[in-house]
């Protein structure tokens, strides 16, 4: 690891730090003017943020860098989960102060994704009615086993194609699994028929997905009014519907106030899961209405097939944790590159 990236980490979990401070804490080895010369050359990347002068100066991350730096899942996770430091309850300034002031992509990943939206729209360009649609219900039984998968159920790709295309359950699952498969596929249905019904976000519209995804599931409906707690993780989301409204609220102004449309993809993607509005399918709803964004706009939904399920749940509980974006905005550039070239 670079000594710049030590430094970043050192600050992510002691803020308003000093430089004898720094120093120690990453048993840096150097002199004080060259520990000053790499914070100062931080600080004009927009890594650092310098508070006070003289003596009093202290080092922060910015925003962008809080957010967005690479963090070692491998070491993070090879703690325990009451060995981590981590954040605990939710953190209303992320959606309203930080990620408000924030370009997720850096210009290099946006035009790598600019140039893979534009090979997507010209393979489909040169499709049928019939060809598009024939795609995209391959794309959908891809997500609605990755998705389903994610969430525990046990049937294999095979066995969820045979469900969705005949109707013929696999011996050996439960009703639940089944019926978790067959919700996935209605909504993706009732989006393809619906394309522009994500154009703006809503909690009336993600409700609504919500209830597609959790039909005949034994799940609430509605914004949820008991308390959650989530495996693997001391993260709490919220527990009154007062403060879940307003952060619903706060998430979809987010989302709707930006231009970009992978921005508006991912943030659905992770506020949803962060949030837990619900009680029981959040991840499901976040996946499928993340999606219905980018197909709403015209752009390549995702399949999330090529994921490995344990890195999934591992990039969300570092955002639950850190509300650090990195490993996540990782598997979304890859899988939004995956379906790209795999579909269509």
């Amino acid at each position: 690891m670079d000594i710049t990236r030590e430094i970043l980490q050192f600050l992510h979990n002691n803020p308003l730090s000093s430089r004898d401070e720094i120093k120690l804490g990453i048993s840096f080895d150097g002199s004080d003017a060259s520990l000053k010369r790499i914070l100062s050359s931080a600080a004009q990347k927009g890594d650092i943020v310098v508070v006070g002068k003289a003596r009093a100066t202290r080092y922060r991350l910015s925003n962008q860098a809080y957010l967005l730096m690479p963090l070692n899942l491998d070491t993070y996770f090879a703690l325990d989960i009451d060995e981590r430091q981590v954040q605990t309850s939710f953190n209303f300034e992320l959606i309203r102060g930080q990620l408000p002031t924030i370009s997720l992509f850096t210009d290099e990943e946006m035009s790598h994704l600019v140039q893979l939206q534009d090979e997507f729209r010209k393979h489909i360009n040169g499709m049928t009615v019939g060809e598009y649609r024939k795609e995209m219900e391959r794309l959908g039984i891809d997500l609605s086993w990755k998705s389903s998968q994610i969430e525990g159920n046990t049937y294999s790709l095979l066995e969820t194609e045979r469900l969705l295309r005949e109707s013929k359950t696999a011996d050996g699952k439960t009703k639940e699994e089944a019926v978790m498969l067959l919700n996935h596929k209605d909504a993706l249905h009732f989006l393809l028929d619906n394309p522009d019904y994500l154009e703006k976000l809503s909690i009336s519209h993600i409700e609504d997905i919500h209830q597609l995804l959790t039909k005949d599931l034994s799940v609430d409906r509605g914004l949820r009014r008991r308390r959650v707690g989530i495996t693997g993780t001391n993260y709490r989301p919220l527990d009154n519907e007062f403060q879940i409204r307003e952060a619903m609220h706060d998430t979809c102004d987010l989302v709707n106030g930006k231009k970009n449309v992978f921005e508006k993809a991912l943030l659905t993607l992770v506020l949803l899961s962060y949030i837990q509005a619900f009680s029981d399918g959040n991840k499901r709803t976040a996946r499928i209405t993340s999606n219905a964004i980018m197909i709403a706009n015209g752009y390549c939904p995702l399949s999330f097939r090529s994921v490995d399920s344990i890195d999934y749940k591992k990039a969300m509980l570092i955002f639950y944790e850190q509300n650090n974006l990195y490993a996540f905005k990782q598997i979304f550039m890859d899988q939004f590159e995956f379906a790209v070239k795999e579909y269509f």
